[in-house]
């Protein structure tokens, strides 16, 4: 079943360098990524409107073909090496979720 990984960026970013560094090692991994997970990124910090609540500094939505999928792309050595950076660079909350 379909699995989507939902990041909220919570406020604004306090480390734009760190970000810069966790959106390079991304990048550089994006193959590998494709090949071994076969992620779909869906939204990127796309243009957003709030319809109920407060609206969030930025979404990124990406799709794996199931949840061990996910999972197994969040655990990989190449996403866990970016992960500080990330985490350091602003706040997020970060879901799981598993489509129709």
């Amino acid at each position: 079943m379909t699995a989507y990984m939902i990041a909220t960026r919570l406020g604004a970013v306090r480390d734009a360098a760190s970000l810069a560094e966790y959106s390079r090692l991304n990048r550089e991994n994006a193959a590998v990524f494709r090949a071994q997970y076969n992620v779909t990124p869906l939204v990127v910090y796309g243009a957003l409107e709030a319809a109920e609540g407060p609206a969030p500094d930025g979404i990124i939505i990406l799709q794996f073909p199931s949840m061990a999928d996910a999972r197994a792309w969040y655990d990989s050595p190449g996403y866990q090496q970016a992960l500080p950076y990330r985490q350091k660079a602003a706040d997020y909350n970060v879901v799981f979720v598993e489509g129709l």
